[in-house]
């Protein structure tokens, strides 16, 4: 080869290198971040157990823990002596749901319970219920493990208060605690509210009750440092990349298809709330392995 024809050899590699590193920088994928924005998943009402939804078990907690997921969303109500308990609803098709059919008097099946009541009844004749001082337990034990709050009360008194009981609980035991646990909220005004009881550093508002429209719900993440859960059917792909520029995360619930959570990720979603798949199955999930 002439000198002329190296030289030209040595351009076109040179242009060529250039355009794969322009291409190869155009495609990376956004990186987690740390801490709670390291993970992907939530798992629904402490994640799904031998095909069984909204236990808010202990043992769905180990069992999903297990398989690599370390945010938990639990369902909190206050029992009728006023202690907060992991339950999604007091209703009959809950303690259906529940298999506490047998277990519970007829009067007390989706009847409000005790706190002893509650604790008292196994849920499908072999899981564990929680309270807020067994879900602290579980928070100190697994230190890397978050909590995410769906407080089930209507009345925003009411959700206040457990807020007010949820922080002085995790503050007595260990302040650091606090760090770790990621409230909910269900309107803007909450959020001012919630400020008042402890400034915590992950807040998500939850749209599932909300009637805010996307403009209101997008200049409410630019103004304020809140991340942002949808329904499914909610999310498309411009609000999604709307709220990721006014500096949300965005995730969707609850969806346990892979396709669907494919979709999703494709979209620009950063997290899913979900029963049945957990951390780890998003390294094996066509579509996801390649950029996580």
């Amino acid at each position: 080869m002439n000198k002329k024809k190296k030289i030209v050899a040595s351009v076109i590699m040179i242009l060529a290198l250039g355009l794969l590193v322009i291409f190869t920088v155009g495609q990376k994928q956004e990186q987690p971040g740390s801490g709670f924005a390291a993970h992907r998943v939530v798992a629904h009402a402490m994640g799904g157990i031998g095909g069984h939804t909204y236990t808010n078990a202990f043992e769905a907690f180990i069992a999903n823990y297990e398989q690599g997921t370390r945010v938990f969303e639990t369902d909190l109500l206050l029992s009728t002596d006023n202690q907060l308990i992991a339950r999604h609803e007091w209703t009959a098709n809950m303690s259906k749901l529940l298999g506490q059919t047998e277990i519970l008097s007829s009067a007390k099946v989706g009847a409000p319970l005790s706190h002893d009541e509650f604790m008292n009844s196994p849920i499908m004749n072999i899981y564990s219920p929680l309270d807020l001082e067994k879900i602290l337990d579980l928070m100190q034990h697994y230190t890397d493990a978050y909590i995410v709050t769906d407080t089930k009360e209507f009345d925003s008194g009411l959700i206040m208060q457990q807020f007010e009981m949820l922080t002085e609980a995790a503050r007595t035991r260990d302040p650091t605690l606090l760090e770790r646990i990621v409230p909910q909220i269900y309107s803007r005004d909450m959020l001012d509210e919630l400020n008042k009881i402890h400034m915590f550093p992950n807040i998500i508002y939850t749209l599932y009750t909300s009637k805010d429209t996307n403009d209101e719900v997008i200049e409410f993440v630019q103004n304020n440092k809140v991340d942002i859960t949808m329904p499914a059917s909610r999310a498309n792909r411009d609000f999604v990349q709307k709220l990721k520029k006014a500096g949300a995360r965005v995730y969707v619930h609850t969806v346990n298809e892979e396709e669907q959570i494919v979709k999703l990720y494709r979209m620009g979603v950063d997290g899913f709330y979900t029963d049945f798949v957990a951390e780890n199955d998003l390294n094996r999930i066509k579509g996801l392995r390649s950029s996580l």
